[in-house]
């Protein structure tokens, strides 16, 4: 019987190992985290780890070389054009839609600033997409730096928080205070 138990140990050793080396074995290039990306049907890829930022839309946007549309979970920032949500921001703020949209210039143009042109992570909580089709992502630039707390901290966004995408709302919050606090960006004037 033990003699049986080795004989069938080796043989499956035998079929199983040729397979794991052509997997790469325990070749961590292989098996590495930065290396993950996500396969769409009809033979897309998305690579959801160094990827490029295409171009800023507005404070709280971006597109990717992929051309999808990212929506940076947890924070707003003011619109910069002519809409709906202007008018509704305008009038319960009853601040007036210029200045609104002069602040949602300067959002937009620290976005710019830290991330347009440059390689990033996303980090995805409960919800993939927005109503919009928007891809919803937590953003981080190469040096880890992450873009949406950076944006509420250095007070160029509010805080916009939908559950479930509720990871960072409490950091958001702390950081949303100490900026209007210490009167930075928008909350300078």
């Amino acid at each position: 019987m033990r003699n049986l138990f080795f004989i069938f140990v080796f043989i499956l050793g035998v079929v199983l190992y040729p397979g794991f080396l052509w997997a790469g074995g325990l070749d961590p290039k292989y098996h590495s985290k930065e290396e993950f990306s996500l396969k769409i049907p009809f033979g897309r890829n998305y690579n959801y780890t160094n990827i490029l930022v295409k171009r800023v839309v507005d404070g709280d946007t971006l597109i990717l070389e992929s051309g999808e549309r990212v929506r940076l979970i947890g924070i707003d920032t003011p619109e910069m054009h002519d809409s709906d949500k202007l008018i509704r921001d305008s009038r319960r703020s009853k601040v007036s839609a210029s200045e609104i949209k002069a602040m949602g210039r300067k959002s937009y143009e620290f976005t710019k600033k830290i991330a347009e042109g440059k390689r990033v992570n996303l980090e995805f909580d409960v919800e993939r997409y927005d109503k919009y089709k928007r891809l919803l992502a937590y953003v981080y630039l190469e040096d880890g730096t992450f873009v949406n707390a950076q944006i509420v901290k250095e007070g160029y966004a509010s805080l916009m928080t939908y559950p479930p995408n509720v990871k960072y709302a409490d950091l958001f919050l702390g950081l949303y205070q100490e900026a209007r606090e210490n009167r930075r960006g928008l909350w300078k004037d």
